[in-house]
């Protein structure tokens, strides 16, 4: 597995060149799993894909597990470069460029979870979101746990509003609204908090991911003010928005 992540070009060896490379392979899992969903993939879909025999992908991968590793890797890709920015707008826009990539790639909340080797990817996104902390005054410990709920809140925002290919609920998202919008006309009386919230609710509709990382940061800014010595009147709460 190791390898398989982090080796190097294979040496070369005399021979008829090979048939496929492991980043085709892989190209053509990640293909399977954005439209079809992770169970989908397997080594005898891939090779009929290709085409190649499903032997000749063992010469290059052991088995599914390890695919999965370095699709996962390939398909997350390094982080965006966005230099220069104060810590909290480097840290918000991290976690957005985190959710495009979920998104982007549903397949990854269930391929990017439990202990597991990392590859050279995801360690820069790990990286480049500590980045984002370095002196703040905050220890390498907040450090992480910062970046552990940052992570846990765009994963769990990005599972609640991602259709996975392969699984759905029948219903949009629009749709589900206007459900339940349907049921409290005739059921306010049971349920009165649940509808004078959603009466004032017109217009907050897919902010939680918004709304979730700007509470966390205010906690984050109000930690950094205790290491850090902030003169009086300088702004650290920049205008809430994406870039």
């Amino acid at each position: 597995m190791t390898e398989l992540l982090w080796g190097g070009p294979p040496a070369r060896s005399r021979g008829p060149k090979p048939a496929i490379t492991l980043a085709e392979i892989a190209a053509a899992g990640i293909a399977i799993a954005d439209a079809e969903g992770l169970d989908a993939v397997s080594m005898q879909r891939i090779a009929g894909e290709l085409p190649v025999t499903k032997m000749a992908l063992y010469r290059h991968v052991p088995g599914k597990t390890e695919l999965v590793a370095v699709m996962s890797d390939i398909a997350m890709g390094p982080p965006p470069e966005r230099p220069d920015l104060p810590w909290r707008k480097a840290l918000h826009t991290w976690a957005l460029d985190l959710y495009d990539g979920f998104t982007r790639h549903p397949w990854l909340l269930q391929s990017t979870i439990g202990r597991r080797l990392l590859g050279p990817n995801e360690l820069l996104w790990m990286e480049r979101g500590l980045a984002a902390l370095a002196g703040t005054g905050l220890t390498g410990g907040e450090q992480f746990d910062a970046i552990l709920v940052v992570t846990s809140h765009v994963r769990n925002i990005a599972q609640q509003s991602t259709t996975f290919p392969g699984h759905t609920t029948g219903l949009t998202a629009e749709e589900m609204q206007q459900s339940l919008a349907a049921i409290l006309t005739t059921e306010a009386d049971r349920f009165p908090h649940l509808t004078a919230a959603m009466r004032t609710s017109a217009g907050s509709e897919n902010q939680g991911l918004e709304f979730g990382l700007q509470r966390i940061l205010d906690g984050l800014d109000l930690l950094v003010r205790r290491r850090v010595a902030v003169p009086d009147g300088v702004e650290t709460f920049p205008i809430e928005g994406r870039r």
